[in-house]
């Protein structure tokens, strides 16, 4: 008798249009403040991933979480199934402050820290983590050299 087990099945499509290229913190930024909902920026906490190939070209933006006024929770599990699955080398980590504080916290340095770790042993990089504000200014953890 035949044991039932479910096939999984994984695929990525990728996208005809060229990419664009990522160069520097000021470009990601402002790439994702266009791409971040206006009306709930200054509202609540949203973790997004940006997924790039090995020339450093966008393969997509994931939104992760959403939270409340002060956090949301990550789950680094499904953030690196979506990495693997995309076939992605590298990632910038993104989220926002509705407060406009745009000093991490410790909480963002520990998840940062705890992201960078596991991305080291599957030899994913991560080249920056960016908190964003609700007027658009932006915070890069590369760029103050905590990456």
């Amino acid at each position: 008798m035949k044991s039932k087990v479910n096939e999984i099945k994984i695929s990525y499509k990728g996208h005809p249009k060229s990419p664009v290229t990522i160069k520097s913190s000021v470009e990601i930024s402002k790439l994702l403040y266009e791409h971040w909902d206006k009306n709930t920026i200054g509202l609540f906490e949203s973790f997004k991933i940006v997924l790039l190939n090995n020339s450093n070209k966008i393969k997509g933006i994931c939104q992760l979480s959403i939270g409340g006024i002060s956090g949301t929770l990550v789950d680094i599990r499904i953030l690196f199934a979506i990495v693997l699955k995309s076939l992605s080398v590298a990632i910038i980590l993104a989220h926002n402050h509705p407060s406009g504080k745009l000093q991490p916290s410790e909480l963002d340095r520990q998840l940062t820290e705890k992201i960078k770790k596991a991305a080291e042993l599957l030899d994913i990089k991560i080249l920056d983590h960016v908190i964003l504000a609700p007027n658009g200014e932006y915070y890069s953890f590369s760029d103050n050299g905590i990456l």
